[in-house]
């Protein structure tokens, strides 16, 4: 039998059963879809490198998408260009336009130191060339010599050390498109051959200014690109 709790003995205050108004401790929340979850990566999409539209691509300019800013600009490569015409290619320019205009002024010598027939009335060429004929037929002989080995000369600093002496000034370098590496002596001679295909109405050389990669036709059929020097 309990009996009624006397006021004035505080001893017999028994605590009150825990009830709706009493504090309660709050479990810890159980793992679920409240508890603080990490946010899954997203997904790659078309933009971005390894994506479905940008495959990786090998090489020391990573891969597609971070190569599309290193393209060298069509004024740096007109600059290199005007470099290498000024440095590996002035004496055989100058030899084979010296060479050229001598030999069409020894032509016209050669034809007008003809002289009419008193009998027959007819004209007769000169048998003998003037005094400095074969002069012109020389100077364009080594200067086409001398053009053949700036080519070859071109050819290697472009396709083994990557870069020509215009080309280093600017900063910019030749490479592979595949993996951005300097292609070679060899395909890099080629290449130059190949330029003949730029040069009509230029427009070869006029197509990076509106091309994604910059590349000329040149560099088209070589699967080249001139990208910014690291």
């Amino acid at each position: 039998m309990s009996y009624p709790p006397d006021p004035n003995n505080p001893y017999s205050q028994q605590p009150p059963a825990p009830g709706y108004g009493y504090p309660q401790q709050a479990p810890p929340p159980a793992p679920g879809y409240g508890y603080p979850q990490q946010a899954p990566p997203p997904a790659p999409g078309y933009g971005a490198p390894g994506g479905y539209g940008i495959p990786p691509q090998p090489g020391p300019y990573g891969n597609a998408a971070q190569v599309q800013q290193f393209y060298a600009g069509w004024g740096s490569r007109v600059v290199a260009r005007i470099i290498d015409a000024f440095t590996i290619f002035l004496i055989p320019t100058v030899l084979l336009n010296i060479g050229y205009f001598k030999m069409i002024s020894d032509t016209v010598n050669s034809i007008g130191a003809g002289h009419i027939d008193p009998v027959t009335g007819e004209y007769v060429a000169a048998t003998t060339t003037t005094s400095s004929g074969g002069g012109g037929g020389l100077l364009l002989g080594l200067g086409a010599l001398l053009y053949v080995g700036a080519l070859l000369l071109l050819a290697y600093l472009q396709g083994v050390k990557g870069q020509s002496l215009g080309q280093r000034a600017v900063n910019i370098r030749l490479v592979r498109e595949a993996d951005g590496q300097p292609m070679g002596f060899g395909m890099a001679f080629v290449r130059q051959i190949c330029h003949v295909v730029d040069g009509f109405c230029c427009v070869g050389y006029l197509w990076p200014l509106w091309d994604a990669k910059k590349q000329t036709f040149a560099d088209k059929i070589m699967s080249t690109v001139v990208v910014k020097a690291a």
